[in-house]
């Protein structure tokens, strides 16, 4: 695997992992709160051939907060 796939791969986990953490009971969520924005930015861009060519990243629905 290249390692900006491997880079990907790794944070696209992580960020699943802190998702399901979150649904736990119990879970600390002070530390999901602090971890997940620094995860979801250290992102890096997806790989080439991730996504299908003519694929538009910034394509999508309107979400609260965007302008």
């Amino acid at each position: 695997m290249c390692p900006d796939c491997e880079d990907f791969a790794r944070t696209v986990l992580l960020l699943g992992q802190l998702a399901l953490y979150a649904d736990m009971a119990g879970a600390d969520l002070d530390f999901v709160e602090a971890v997940s924005p620094s995860l979801a930015v250290s992102l890096p861009e997806p790989p080439p051939g991730m996504f299908p060519d003519g694929y538009d990243l910034d394509d999508g629905p309107a979400y609260p907060g965007d302008s």
